[in-house]
């Protein structure tokens, strides 16, 4: 989960687990460690080799754009297969375009209001916990 808000971080966890997701979530704050986890300290992306990951990505991130992320993710040959949600309050037509156009498996708009945020992350939970993800390779 790549998630700048500690608050929203927090509800999105809180809520997933309520939907019976008991898999590992690994909380970044920035994009910088996220992409260090997922495509290793050296760029190449074999950190990630065998992995099976499913990427929430928020698009407003303090030190890189999520876009950048997503781009990044999805052109290495280890984790484009990896599902990406992207999970953000912008709800521009052309950003949400843009997100597809780069490999977005899922965009969801966050609800503004706290009971609107925590049934849609529940959904997206009950979402995960049928779907299907491939190991990188």
């Amino acid at each position: 989960m790549i998630e700048d808000d500690e608050g929203h971080a927090r509800l999105i966890e809180k809520n997933i687990r309520r939907a019976g997701v008991n898999n590992d979530i690994i909380p970044f704050r920035n994009g910088t460690d996220a992409l260090s986890f997922l495509l290793g300290e050296d760029g190449t992306g074999e950190a990630s080799s065998g992995r099976q990951l499913l990427i929430l990505l928020d698009l407003n991130l303090p030190d890189m754009a999520g876009v950048d992320i997503l781009e990044r993710v999805k052109a290495n040959p280890h984790t484009k297969r990896s599902p990406v949600i992207v999970l953000t309050t912008t709800d521009d037509s052309r950003e949400i375009q843009r997100c597809y156009d780069l490999g977005a498996n899922v965009y969801i708009t966050k609800p503004v209001d706290y009971d609107g945020f925590a049934n849609a992350i529940r959904q997206l939970g009950l979402f995960f916990s049928v779907m299907q993800v491939p190991e990188t390779e």
